[in-house]
């Protein structure tokens, strides 16, 4: 298990267009016609590597962002259109020097061979501080996208009907995890030689088939990239019901969940150790974050008007799978705290609007939770492991 003492919360942001509420590209600090650009991201991770946080995730999809969850809509007024979460995180990673970077990968469709490649070649040129967070789709109009399968039209996730089609979806994924951990592997740590007198560049002896058969994935390996500077980079995944729960219980190092109080924290929480333990492995450490979307200003007043204005912007109001807070940064940091002792090891933050919410975090909360002794003054490891207090793994094709 991982347990997190009061004097080290873990903090992350998501990063998502202009920012999670659907007419945050309308504010001033949004910066809407750099969206699309290598600078813009660059300047978000920047800001959030100001404040110490452990990691950044960045959102993706196989489709437009949609209101609706499970089918793409027509609306011209919010955020359409996406780069590639890998490739800004790798633009970005020369950029910046101790914050993680976990780009969004849908596994759904998509093959684990590209991927493994991708993150490990992440982690290298961020010298050690990659990740992914996996995704499932069951989108029946991305599956037309590829043409390799058929994803019937489901109404909701948890509908009778289509339990046995996302559950079938989940398992994938953590088959996918598998295989990518397992490529990640198929080089041992020693396998370059990069012997210019013998002329040996590698030690074939030390490259390994993964040879894994499953339901999903039939993948021989090895890998063509060398074992990641962190051996395995981190592996996360957002979970709301059961069945996600057990996709981060056996696969992940960090799940985001989303309570809304902590009672419901301490529930999931259990749940999840509960899963953990079926999957054999209890022994072994696992953070679970909270995701909070967040509203801040230096009044509680301001920042519920604003959530108001925007909400009159975008025609309705705006609601979330996760907590939503409008408040003040040590108010917020009453509620993170609270939270924690729930069983939290960290929380991922949901900046409203990036250009103005990420700041308040990075510059209100950050300082108010280090008064409190409560978050880190300075990093203090080199890579993303080592941040969320996570070993390097050994080798399992490496003799012993």
């Amino acid at each position: 298990m991982s347990s997190t003492p009061l004097s080290s919360l873990h903090l992350a942001v998501a990063l998502d267009g202009t920012g999670w509420h659907p007419a945050s590209w309308r504010e001033p600090e949004a910066r809407p016609r750099e969206l699309f650009t290598a600078g813009y991201w660059a300047d978000l991770v920047a800001e959030a590597e100001r404040g110490l946080l452990d990691l950044v995730t960045i959102e993706d999809g196989l489709g437009p962002q949609s209101s609706h969850f499970l089918d793409p809509d027509e609306r011209t007024d919010q955020v359409r259109g996406r780069l590639d979460a890998v490739l800004i995180a790798s633009r970005v990673a020369p950029l910046t020097r101790h914050i993680g970077l976990v780009p969004t990968v849908v596994s759904t469709h998509t093959e684990p061979f590209h991927i493994s490649k991708a993150i490990a070649t992440l982690d290298y040129v961020s010298a050690g501080r990659a990740g992914l967070r996996v995704q499932i789709t069951a989108r029946s109009n991305e599956a037309a996208h590829f043409g390799r399968r058929t994803i019937p039209r489901i109404e909701a996730y948890d509908h009778p009907d289509t339990r046995e089609v996302v559950a079938d979806l989940f398992d994938e994924a953590a088959d996918y995890v598998e295989v990518v951990r397992r490529l990640w592997d198929s080089w041992e740590d020693d396998a370059e030689i990069r012997d210019a007198a013998t002329g040996r560049f590698i030690d074939r002896d030390k490259l390994h088939y993964i040879d894994f058969e499953g339901r999903h994935f039939s993948v021989r390996g090895p890998s063509i990239t060398p074992r990641p500077p962190q051996g395995e980079p981190i592996v996360s995944a957002l979970a709301h019901q059961t069945v996600p729960y057990r996709l981060v219980s056996r696969q992940a190092d960090i799940g985001y969940v989303t309570p809304h109080d902590a009672e419901q924290a301490r529930a999931i929480v259990a749940e999840i150790r509960a899963e953990q333990e079926t999957a054999g492995r209890a022994g072994e450490p696992l953070h679970v974050f909270g995701d909070v979307v967040v509203f801040l200003d230096d009044d509680q007043a301001a920042a519920e008007d604003r959530r108001a204005r925007l909400d009159a912007l975008a025609g309705e109001p705006y609601t979330s799978d996760a907590r939503i807070f409008a408040g003040t940064p040590d108010q917020l940091a009453d509620v993170l705290q609270e939270l924690h002792t729930a069983g939290l090891t960290g929380f991922r933050l949901r900046p409203a609007v990036a250009g103005h919410d990420l700041p308040a975090i990075t510059r209100g909360l950050v300082p108010e939770l280090q008064r409190r002794g409560a978050f880190r003054r300075a990093y203090e490891a080199d890579t993303l492991r080592g941040l969320l207090g996570l070993a390097r793994p050994a080798n399992r094709y490496a003799a012993a």
